[in-house]
């Protein structure tokens, strides 16, 4: 009888035990991606979108809310441009949902400028489980001063 539910448990612990394993690979893409912005390093951010990923930001100027979209290509080519240590988003914790082959995190964030802040806000990531990867298929951000 305690092997048979033995048995049961360790089954019963399986899901919890892929997610957590999903979630910490989501957790590493985004890591990449801030890595590869904080090198300057178009390489590295390159393979982390999924085919037609989008970027997008939330303004609000003088109370008219719209959403800018940004070419992702776009986004890859200026942290190519810019100098190694220049561009530093840093984020605290986050949250990260896995529901089969997609999932969703938000990081409120402080972005820096060669070591001067320039705002803050949050990023909303949706990520796709492609080929066995993790690959973010649209950044919604916010950009607000920092209190």
């Amino acid at each position: 009888m305690k092997v048979v539910l033995l048995f049961f448990w360790v089954l019963s612990t399986i899901p919890a035990l892929a997610q957590s394993g999903d979630e910490t690979a989501v957790r590493v893409t985004i890591s990449q991606m801030f890595t590869g912005m904080n090198k300057a390093d178009s390489t590295v951010l390159k393979p982390l979108f999924a085919p037609g990923a989008r970027l997008q930001t939330v303004e609000n100027k003088e109370g008219n809310v719209s959403v800018k979209d940004n070419p992702i290509a776009g986004f890859i080519t200026s942290v190519g441009k810019a100098k190694p240590g220049s561009l530093d988003e840093r984020f605290g914790s986050y949250v990260v949902h896995v529901d089969s082959d997609l999932a969703t995190a938000f990081t409120p964030y402080q972005f820096y400028y060669n070591g001067q802040q320039r705002h803050c806000g949050a990023n909303a990531f949706t990520l796709v489980r492609m080929g066995g990867f993790w690959k973010i298929q649209n950044i919604i951000d916010t950009r607000r001063k920092c209190e």
